[in-house]
This record gives C-alpha cells, structure tokens and sequence, in this order.
C-alpha cells in the first residue's frame, strides 16, 4: 500500500510549523516587551509621573537631558503645568527628576516595541516568509501599535490644561488598546506556533470554547473598570473587604447626576463595578475549571485550565491586598501585571480549546 498521504503530511505541515516558528518566537518577545511597559505605565501614573514630560518628540524625545542646562529648561517647563502649580509648588529639581525618568522609559519602551516590532517584519516580509493574511494582521496591529502612541499623548494632554490630572475616560482608553495590540500579537503567535486541529464531535467541547470567550469578555470589562478605578483614584476610598464601609451597596452609589455619571466618576459605584465584576469571575471560573476536569482534554490543555484558576486566586488575592493597605506602589504594579497575566491564561485556554 502506498504511504504518501502519510509522508506528506509530516514532509510538508510540519516544517512549514518549524518555519514559522521564529516569527512566533518574535511575537512572543514583543509580547513581553509590551507586559512590560504596561506595568512601568502603571507605576507611572501611580506615582503621577505622566504628565513630567509636557512635549510629544516622537524622535528628538528619545534623547534624554544631557546637561543641566537641559534639566533647567525641562524642568521650567513642569512649572506651567498644572499639575506643579496645584500639588507640585515645592517641588525640587531632584524629586521632578524621580517622576521624569518613570514617563521617560514609559516612552522609551513605546519606541523600543515599535522598532522591535517594525524591524523584523520587514525583515520576515523580504524573505517572503510572511504571507498576504498574516502579513495583514501584522500591519494592522503595528498600525494599532501607532494608534497607541497618538491616543497616549492624548491621555496626557488631557492634564496639562485646568485639571491636574489625566481623563479617567483617556487613560482607560489607553489601557484598553494596550490590551488589545497584546491580545492580537499573543492570538497571531498562538496560531503560528499550534494551528487549530480539527472540530470535535462532542458539543461539550464547544460548549466549553464559547464560555472560555465570555471569561475573555469579563475579564477585559474587568480591566476597564479598573482603569475607571486607578484613573478617579477609587482604590484610595472603602479600604475594607469584602463590604464597602460596612454596606454591600454603598449608599453613595448614584448620588451624581445625571444617574449614568456615576458609573465613571463616581468612587463608589466605580469600586462596586470592580468588584462585582471580581465576584462574578470567583464563581465562572471554578465553574470552568471544574467543567474542564470533565472532558478527556490534553494534558497542556489542562496545565492552561489550572494556571488559569491559578491566577484568578492571585489577582483577586492581590486586588483585595492592594485595597487593604490604601495603594501601595508595589502591590498596585504587581496587582496590574497580575491583570495582564490572567488575561494571558485565558487567551491561552481559549486557544486550547479551538
């Protein structure tokens, strides 16, 4: 009997597998690049670093004050913002220098991604070793990646005008887009490095596929949310858990007109979403996972499915730590870097349940 079928698959899928690795592995890298800078994003604005530098320099930006001379005259330039005149008075060129360099390597990182990113796909391109389809999700998520930048000058302007800090609405947007360009390089590098297998007979299996993507759903609305919260400072009000100053619903919930205000600038009822959201994925997720014991899945599969209520169990740990203690830097970093490593545990159990 000839084996042909047999040996053409194995003598042309597989190294067509093996060739796309090194793009995986790149996408991969920028991933990390891109936790990264999210995190430093979030020390940034935790310790009101963002609006230090008042200028968007896309190029001449990436050189930072060589001289005092240089230092003088960015520093002279804080002194008109608003943030210097309403919180920052007696601030010394050295302290103004602590909250520089934050905003300055949140930027630099910016530039870093997008020659990292931009650099070997052209590369990749010359070699031909990106076809039409993946060649047009990656323009379309370097383009995302620009977007990005235009939409982080924007969140800053925001606070550089009357109010000394940035549009809550700004910043979660700018949040929101991060996870998205790190969910789409994530999702493109999955499918390159374990193609979808073929559709299984047992509805289960589907069944449990759909409910993995409403947990994707949640926990992107989640990190929303706690954008509203870092970006109104909700953390800082109702330190106790698990009620809220002794109520489950705080009274103060819709005390702002008109109603729909309060689910944006409101502390309460923006804290409350948080945590609702929290509760509701404290009980879908074991729901999941115990769903998932149920079905004779692949071992990775499982490995996905238990790192997956694995750092739900962290984050929710961490979020209620963070709370306790009234903000401090390193638990809100870690509690932020817990977000995107819970989103990244379930864009990975989705896609091994394709």
């Amino acid at each position: 009997m000839d084996a042909r079928p047999a040996t053409f698959v194995a003598d042309e899928i597989i190294p067509e597998i093996e060739m796309q690795k090194p793009i995986a592995i790149w996408l991969l890298v920028c991933c990390a690049l891109v936790f990264v800078m999210v995190v430093v994003g979030g020390v940034t604005r935790l310790t009101d670093s963002g609006l230090s530098i008042v200028e968007w320099k896309p190029i001449v930006g990436t050189i930072p004050p060589l001289s005092e001379s240089d230092w003088e005259e960015i520093f002279e330039k804080y002194h008109k913002t608003p943030q210097y005149k309403k919180i920052n008075p007696d601030m010394s060129p050295d302290e103004f220098k602590n909250i520089f360099w934050w905003e300055y390597f949140h930027r630099l990182l910016g530039r870093i991604i997008g020659l990292v990113f931009f650099i070997p796909f052209l590369y990749f391109l010359v070699r031909k070793r990106i076809d039409r389809p993946l060649g047009l999700k990656l323009a379309g998520i370097f383009l995302l990646g620009g977007l990005q930048g235009v939409m982080g000058w924007y969140m800053v302007k925001s606070g550089l005008v009357d109010n000394p800090h940035v549009s809550q609405y700004r910043l979660t947007a700018h949040l929101s887009l991060a996870f998205v360009i790190y969910a789409a390089i994530f999702h493109v590098a999955l499918g390159l490095l374990f193609p979808a297998g073929t559709l299984h007979k047992d509805n289960r299996f589907y069944s449990l596929h759909r409910f993995s993507q409403v947990l994707i759903g949640l926990i992107f609305l989640m990190v929303l949310s706690g954008g509203f919260v870092a970006g109104i400072r909700a953390g800082l009000a109702y330190n106790t858990f698990p009620l809220m100053n002794g109520h489950f619903i705080p009274p103060e919930i819709f005390m702002m007109e008109p109603w729909y205000r309060n689910f944006f600038d409101n502390m309460a009822t923006v804290q409350f979403d948080h945590r609702m959201i929290a509760w509701i994925l404290a009980i879908l997720v074991p729901i999941f996972w115990f769903k998932s014991r149920q079905l004779a899945l692949p071992s990775s599969t499982h490995l996905a499915c238990n790192l997956f209520l694995f750092m739900l169990i962290v984050q929710i740990s961490l979020g209620i730590a963070t709370l306790l203690m009234i903000v401090p830097l390193p638990l809100a970093a870690a509690h932020q870097a817990g977000a995107m490593l819970l989103f990244t545990t379930v864009l990975w159990v989705n896609h091994k349940l394709r």
